[in-house]
Formats: C-alpha cells, structure tokens, sequence
C-alpha cells in the first residue's frame, strides 16, 4: 500500500478517527477486525485502572469538574484562597454551589503516597490550558468535553510521571477527543502520539527536550542557505527559537484546525512504520525480529515514503532519523529566503514570513507530484456541519 498516495488530499472526516490509530501504531495493520475490538476492549479496561489510581490521588479527577487555579503552594502547603472550578452541570444555584466546593477545595490535601506535589501543581497548569484550547470550536463550548480534555491529561501526567505534564500538550489532544468519541480510545491515540513527541517536552533545570530539533534545524539551514543562517545570527534568532512552537505543537497554532489535521496526517503517512504497533507493544520481539530480518528486504510498499528512504539510506542503523517536520520547517525557511533576507529586520518579521503561506507551501509541493492544481481539490458537499466544528472546519470539508 502507497500510504502517502492516499492522504495527499486528506482523509475523509468520518473515518479520520480511525484511519489515525493506524497511522499511529495503536493497531497491528495486519489484524481483524475481531483482534482490534480485543485490544480496544483490553485498553479500555487499561485506561479505567489508570484514571481510577489518578482519581485516588486527586478526588477531581473524572469528577466532571477541574482546576484552574493552584491547589498548593510550590512548597507542597495548600493553598486557602478559592480555586475554580468548572462543571459540567451548571446549576440554578451555581454560584452557591461554586462556593461549596471551594471551601470543600480549601481542605484538599494530596493523597498518601502521591509520588510528587509536583504533579498537583501541574493540575492546575492543565486546568489553565484546556480552557484555552480550540476556543474557536463550538465542540468545546460543552464544559464536559473541556472535562474530558483535562482528565486525559491529567491520567497522561499521572501515566508519563518522567515527562508529565507540559504547555502545548492540550493542542495535541484536543483532536483525538473529537475525532474518536471514546475517552479511552482518545487517551491511548495521544499516547502513542506522545511517543513520537515526548522527547520534545522532556525539560531540565537549563534546557528543553525540543532545542535538540532546533540545533538540527539550524545546522540544515546552514548547508542549505548558509547566507540566510548568517542572516538569522544577525538578527538573534541563531538559535532558532522563532520556530519553537512550530516544532512542539507540529505547527497547531500556525494553521486553522482542519488544515493542522491534514498536514498532520501527511507527515504521518510519510513517516508511517507498519512495525509500529510491534515496537510498542513488545519491543523485544521488534528487536528480534529486527535482526532476524537482516538480509531479507522489508515489506517496503507498506511503509511511508520517509521511511523508505530512511530505510534505503540504512539512517536506522546508525542512529535515529530526524522527524519530518523538522525539514518542513527548513524547506520553508528556504522557500521564504529572498523575503527573510531583504525584509526581515527582526524576528517578529521572521516568523510573520515563515507563516505567510506556510500551508499553501506545503500543500502546493505536495498535489504538485501529481500534476494537480490546488483549484483541483475535491469539495466534500455531502457531508453536513457539525456543532462541534467552527466556522472555519466547516469550511474547510464543504
């Protein structure tokens, strides 16, 4: 199967969901359909023991309610000034029942044996994050999906102590809420997604996970446009930090929500690995069968042209291969040479540059392996709005 060949135009809405667990190694490619529901139905219990353990740590948990204000100090004493909280049932008596649960909320005290006050202080980052995420989309106006958003992250957290919690993980989840209508399903979607990102989110006291991509991306631009990384250095930005959330959110915030679902799904097909279910479930069998499998030539149609590539050129021999957006990043920057070099004076001015047609960039080079023009794209007019989309992804599939 050419997976790249299949996405340049995108995946149709209704089995995005679906077509995205694959993508991202949660299901075997080889499986029936009997096999997935028994992995599924495995997870899913997976999942429930995992929330029920965070809840027992942190009664707010699957409560319907969260946090949106610190709990405790940094020093592990809690705090007695209210904190808010938002619920999924908003009651007559709202406000007398808000002020209920902050007195209740002014005794919290973290549970015996919660490994670290940390992860409560990270609660309330959560909390702050989730309600500022796709506040475009009608689907999050409902307080129990903005809900269901924070218990994922809040079990991830709990699931990933090494990493926990990080800013920029709530744009990563958001879609798999909405696209898969299990929470469960969700939960173990963004894992696997978090597997591939993790290492970007992985902080120290001097230095986040994601500057090793930024010291790669700024080694590139310095082969393939050594004038414009001169030029960059001049301006400050030799450290590349300009295309920081470009890396850490897989450009979220630089595209409307359709558009980032779409670029998403590309990379992932260029990069798709039908071992990934094997390397995640049981990497001593994807080792074994790795290096049973020297001399013989892998099932190469059934992989991403990247990783084809990859595969050719033996990068996993050596060491990891960098991940695609990291050269997406540098094709744009080596689009928008001639405009950074004359008009750039600042590095407000390079990242306005670097998102101005960013996505049609991407787009054009992409049809344009097909000899299809952008006018050629298909208009999807039989599928109805949806509440939960925005104006603007209702657009984007009309």
């Amino acid at each position: 199967m050419q997976m790249f060949g299949g996405f340049r135009l995108g995946i149709h809405p209704l089995i995005r969901g679906e077509v995205w667990e694959f993508l991202l190694g949660c299901y075997d490619p080889k499986s029936t359909f009997d096999e997935r529901e028994q992995t599924r139905n495995r997870r899913r219990a997976q999942y429930a023991v995992l929330k029920e353990e965070c809840r027992q740590n942190f009664h707010l948990v699957g409560s319907g309610r969260f946090v949106t204000a610190p709990i405790i100090t940094e020093d592990g004493d809690p705090i007695l000034d209210p904190i808010v909280l938002q619920q999924t049932q908003q009651a007559d008596n709202g406000m007398a029942s808000l002020s209920q649960e902050n007195g209740n909320a002014n005794n919290f005290k973290p549970a015996t044996g919660y490994s670290s006050h940390t992860n409560v202080l990270n609660h309330s980052n959560t909390g702050l994050d989730v309600v500022r995420t796709d506040r475009t989309l009608v689907f999050f106006e409902k307080q129990e999906n903005l809900s269901k958003l924070w218990d994922i992250l809040a079990v991830y957290a709990w699931f990933d102590s090494d990493v926990g919690y990080c800013q920029g993980m709530s744009d990563l989840c958001s879609p798999m809420i909405i696209l898969l209508e299990d929470e469960a399903d969700a939960f173990w979607c963004f894992e696997r997604l978090m597997r591939r990102m993790r290492g970007n989110f992985r902080c120290t006291e001097t230095s986040v996970g994601v500057e090793t991509q930024l010291s790669n991306l700024a080694s590139i631009t310095q082969v393939i446009d050594p004038k414009l990384h001169q030029h960059l250095e001049t301006l400050g930005g030799g450290d590349y930090l300009f295309a920081f959330r470009m890396l850490m959110v897989l450009f979220r915030r630089e595209f409307s929500f359709g558009d980032s679902l779409y670029l998403w799904e590309m990379m992932w097909a260029l990069e798709y690995d039908p071992d990934l279910f094997t390397l995640y479930e049981d990497p001593d069998a994807a080792t074994e069968h790795s290096e049973g499998s020297k001399g013989k030539t892998k099932s190469i149609r059934q992989c991403g042209k990247y990783e084809r590539e990859n595969m050719k050129s033996k990068a996993k021999n050596a060491e990891a291969p960098l991940p695609i957006s990291v050269f997406l990043v540098a094709s744009v920057l080596k689009d928008r040479s001639s405009k950074l070099l004359t008009e750039a004076r600042g590095l407000d001015d390079v990242v306005k540059l670097t998102q101005v047609s960013l996505f049609i960039i991407v787009l054009s080079k992409a049809l344009r392996k097909d000899g299809l023009n952008l006018s050629d794209r298909p208009r999807r007019r039989n599928i109805e709005p949806k509440a939960w989309r925005s104006n603007e992804e209702n657009e984007f599939l009309a």
